[in-house]
């Protein structure tokens, strides 16, 4: 039995930090103020060059196609941005999902 079970259906997409961004969030930790979200990116849309300043962030992208310094980050990769590194800009080319967790408060600089 697992102490905490999060079902997608019965969550709801909500604005993210930028035009473009919505955010499902799956679990929240209430201590260390870190979140659980799935992370959708709108087609042909670009989240500008920005960083994490109070958690390391992971994101595992589930569908969808984004290219950033170069690299094109496809279904199956996975994504770490260290606490307080820039990283970006994100450019959609398709629509984003990814799983993605902070380990920290998720705030953006």
């Amino acid at each position: 039995m697992f102490p905490y079970v999060a079902l997608s259906k019965d969550e709801v997409w909500q604005p993210g930090p930028y035009k473009g961004v919505e955010l499902m969030v799956l679990h929240r930790n209430e201590s260390t103020g870190g979140a659980v979200v799935l992370r959708k990116f709108e087609p042909r849309h670009t989240i500008p060059a920005h960083a994490h300043p109070n958690a390391n962030e992971w994101a595992y992208v589930l569908a969808g196609e984004w290219d950033e310094s170069g690299v094109t980050y496809t279904t199956g990769a996975l994504f770490f941005a260290p606490k307080g590194v820039r990283h970006g800009p994100h450019v959609a080319r398709t629509e984003v999902i990814s799983l993605t967790i902070f380990d920290g408060p998720l705030t953006v600089v």
